[in-house]
């Protein structure tokens, strides 16, 4: 069973230290379907654009907050083995990504990592600006392992 949508929040803002200080922020968890935002102020680099490391962190973080939403925490746990960020322009505001894994999907996914322990998923998301624009595109490779 997944976790309530309050729950999911406090533990994708604040569970891991580095992304509590972040400031990213859940703007929507729904089974199946997320979307975050990183908020430029206090994410700068030298340049005054979003900062490399904040990007691939609003990028990686959705799988995280998926898996809280989508799957059944008591029996499964999600890890990343492998993440590919290409970036397209300089993010010079607040960024949003949204995923989305449809319900079909998720339980394949569950029944593959009941029998075989584990089961391997991809998500391809593109982080954008208040305008729509396309700043950095992920690759994702996840991992649901069985407990």
């Amino acid at each position: 069973m997944s976790l309530p949508a309050e729950l999911a929040r406090q533990l994708t803002e604040e569970q891991i230290a580095f992304v509590k200080r972040s400031g990213l922020k859940a703007e929507l968890l729904e089974p199946g379907h997320v979307r975050l935002c990183m908020p430029l102020a206090g994410n700068q680099n030298h340049l005054g654009s979003m900062y490399a490391g904040a990007l691939f962190t609003l990028a990686e973080i959705p799988g995280g907050a998926l898996f809280l939403t989508s799957f059944d925490s008591q029996r499964f746990y999600p890890i990343v083995k492998e993440m590919n960020l290409r970036f397209r322009r300089p993010a010079t505001g607040d960024i949003r990504v949204e995923a989305r894994l449809g319900s079909e999907q998720i339980e394949q996914l569950q029944s593959q990592a009941t029998r075989q322990g584990k089961a391997e998923y991809v998500l391809e998301l593109q982080l954008t600006d208040d305008s729509g624009e396309v700043v950095a595109e992920s690759r994702g490779l996840y991992q649901l392992r069985r407990r």
